[in-house]
């Protein structure tokens, strides 16, 4: 890995919302619910604006495609953990997204090492799934700072959304991986070939 693609600016502001993620637990054991949420909106429009300059800079780098849901992930999972923790978020969803979250890294991972899986660009459920999660996370800490009924079934309506991706997402994986194998195994019968997958 060539020391520029670190030092991009995408991959910057990437890690740069990774640093975010502790500040946001700590404001949020405080019970600091508005600043938890001011810091979770700056992570996201960082994630929004990486995107925005790797496209705009053509600094699109193979680093980003790995570091860029590996943040998104570490902040996600780790909000809906200290959110269960402190009883914001029914235990339910946090076992689910982990659960999704931890059988496609094991998949992705002996994927990659038998097969030569190296393509993690997220398919439209894992986008959609993404969505829902984030949004779920803004209205859970937007319902501890003012709790109103539309913020209340917003919040419900996000976190089932959330349930319903997550499966959807899985799934669709699980299917997007067997159509690739079958492809590669038509393509290269006699060694593995790799081959692409959307998480």
């Amino acid at each position: 890995m060539k020391l520029s693609q670190l030092l991009s600016a995408p991959n910057q502001l990437t890690l740069l919302r990774m640093m975010f993620l502790p500040f946001i637990v700590i404001k949020l054991v405080e019970g600091h619910y508005r600043s938890a949420l001011i810091l979770f909106v700056l992570a996201g429009l960082s994630d929004g604006l990486d995107g925005l300059l790797a496209r705009t800079l053509k600094q699109q780098t193979i680093l980003g495609q790995y570091l860029d849901p590996i943040a998104d992930k570490l902040l996600l999972s780790t909000m809906f953990l200290v959110l269960s923790i402190m009883h914001s978020i029914p235990w339910k969803f946090t076992v689910l997204v982990f659960s999704r979250d931890i059988s496609i890294l094991s998949a992705s991972t002996v994927l990659y090492a038998i097969a030569g899986l190296r393509d993690f660009r997220p398919s439209i459920f894992g986008k959609a799934n993404t969505f829902a999660q984030v949004a779920a996370v803004f209205f859970v800490l937007l319902f501890n700072i003012e709790r109103s009924r539309w913020i209340a079934i917003t919040r419900l309506t996000f976190l089932r959304a959330t349930f319903a991706f997550t499966i959807i997402s899985a799934l669709h994986y699980v299917l997007l991986v067997g159509q690739r194998l079958r492809a590669a195994h038509q393509n290269s019968p006699g060694r593995p070939a790799p081959v692409t997958g959307g998480i």
